[in-house]
């Protein structure tokens, strides 16, 4: 991976963020190739999945949305990883992957059924020591308008792009004259706040998305 990280910035696909400053963990830029490719990449997918039907339209809404959109989802209560964290190194880890490599079968476990199996097999860290109970570790991106920070001015980067598409439903079947079924399609910027980032541009805080619903 690390020759990978090395030939993108080389060769001016991708570059770390603020490096002048030491960079910022999982975050990155992409330099002038990068930027080239993502935007082929983008414009094929939006001639195949747009402009070649005529029952898909675009959107581009915004990455700050209403609160109660996020509650109204579920996000504010159920968007999260099960956390746990090294009690001697304060790594911290989620609860699900730590399980899986250590040869645990998870597949369909509640967050409940999780802590009960890390409590069953005596959980370790990767270093081999205790880990903290685990907690639910909302992924929401939250930031705050105005001039004082409380939950009235409290607000979310969104975590994903398809809400806007959900918001604008009735607009788009108005103004566009489509008819049911017909889709609409965006291209966007998303934000989660992961545990656990990592893996060069696989795994980051701030990514877009192409979807179609």
């Amino acid at each position: 991976m690390e020759k990978i990280v090395s030939l993108c910035k080389r060769r001016g696909f991708v570059y770390p963020s603020s490096e002048i400053y030491g960079g910022f963990a999982s975050v990155y830029d992409y330099g002038p190739l990068g930027v080239e490719l993502k935007n082929n990449i983008k414009k094929a997918w939006w001639k195949e999945m747009v402009q070649k039907r005529e029952n898909i339209v675009g959107l581009d809404s915004a990455i700050f949305m209403h609160p109660k959109t996020w509650e109204a989802s579920g996000h504010t209560q159920a968007f999260s990883d099960p956390l746990v964290e090294d009690k001697v190194t304060h790594e911290r880890y989620r609860l699900d992957q730590l399980l899986e490599a250590q040869g645990v079968d998870i597949a369909g476990k509640d967050f409940d059924q999780l802590k009960q199996i890390a409590a069953e097999v005596n959980l370790k860290s990767f270093d081999g020591n205790e880990l903290t109970e685990a907690k639910k570790f909302n992924l929401l991106v939250e930031a705050y308008f105005g001039v004082t920070e409380d939950n009235r001015s409290k607000a979310y980067l969104r975590g994903e792009t398809c809400q806007g598409i959900y918001l604008n439903y009735e607009n788009v079947l108005r103004s566009s004259r489509q008819k049911i079924p017909f889709g609409i399609a965006q291209i966007g910027k998303a934000f989660r706040n992961e545990i656990t980032p990592g893996n060069f541009i696989f795994r980051t805080r701030e990514f877009e998305q192409m979807e179609m619903e």
